[in-house]
């Protein structure tokens, strides 16, 4: 396996320095974010490292020879947005931008882009289904044509109130993958796995990594930690942040030796990406970076170097 982490937590640092940061500390990969250039409302959105507007091959070649001269690798190109948002003319947007990080990919032999299904969350699961057909179909189709992989977070970007009820990622649980890989078959097509959205919606994190040991193309490791006094009072229908709090690895309620176990019994070789949403260490810039050095300690006891 490979350790890095997902470069949104370091925004306010270009390319060249998070790869100089990643370099120094000793981490093999990192997940690069892609968003379009330009303010984003939500946390953790909105950062470029690279800008896949008007990418070239040029731009591709010089960032393979920042990426091999600090002898990290990319683990995948991120962006999240929602491909399945109500209104058409937004949706579109965010599906034109989806197709530049995959073309960027396949430019840079990655490969590998993480991202959302999205979703009306105004409607439920089944509503939104013909949309999801309609839409992910030939997105996979386009990323196959390509040599692109994708690989969907299963987060169910439901967490604040515009969110509500139904959250904004279709694919949040092991009865929609199941069903998502039905639909589209495609080898292409699997999952960035994150245990801390299990943790929090109360679903197995060990048990997926077995069924869905050939779909996992991409880790994140991020922990969370469900406050029992705060679910006793709430219950669990409250919007998830009054009684679950995203934390470090170690920090919370994921049992990280056992996940390990398992996912080295299935094969799993690719990356695992540190993902800081942890608001305890988000006061400056050396607190988000001591984040990931904290998490890379802890972790690197259960990876192989």
């Amino acid at each position: 396996m490979k350790l890095g982490f997902v470069s949104a937590i370091l925004p306010d640092l270009s390319l060249e320095e998070v790869v100089q940061f990643a370099a120094s500390e000793g981490f093999d990969c990192v997940e690069l974010m892609c968003w379009p250039k330009g303010k984003a409302e939500r946390r953790y959105a909105g950062v470029t490292h690279i800008d896949v507007v008007n990418f070239t091959e040029a731009d591709a070649a010089r960032v393979r020879e920042l990426m091999s001269s600090a002898g990290v690798s990319i683990s995948g190109l991120g962006y999240y947005p929602n491909p399945l948002a109500p209104d058409p003319n937004e949706a579109a947007v965010y599906i034109e931008h989806l197709k530049l990080v995959i073309r960027a990919a396949a430019m840079l032999g990655v490969n590998l882009v993480n991202t959302f299904i999205g979703r009306d969350w105004t409607r439920s699961v089944e509503d939104n289904w013909p949309r999801f057909r309609e839409v992910w179909k030939p997105l996979i189709q386009f990323a196959e044509d390509q040599g692109v992989r994708i690989a969907i977070e299963n987060c169910p970007m439901l967490f604040t109130r515009d969110e509500w009820p139904g959250g904004k990622n279709l694919a949040y649980c092991p009865a929609i993958w199941r069903r998502m890989f039905e639909e589209i078959p495609s080898q292409h097509f699997g999952l960035n796995f994150d245990p801390s959205h299990l943790v929090w919606q109360r679903i197995n994190y060990i048990k997926p990594l077995r069924e869905f040991a050939d779909r996992i193309f991409h880790m994140h490791a991020k922990d969370a930690r469900v406050d029992q006094d705060r679910l006793d009072e709430v219950g669990i229908l409250a919007t998830p942040l009054q009684y679950h709090t995203p934390k470090l690895p170690g920090l919370g309620d994921v049992n990280w030796g056992q996940l390990f176990s398992v996912l080295t019994d299935v094969g799993y070789e690719g990356p695992v990406c540190i993902e800081v949403e942890d608001r305890a260490y988000e006061k400056t810039l050396e607190s988000r970076k001591a984040a990931l050095r904290q998490s890379a300690r802890f972790l690197r006891q259960f990876v192989a170097s």
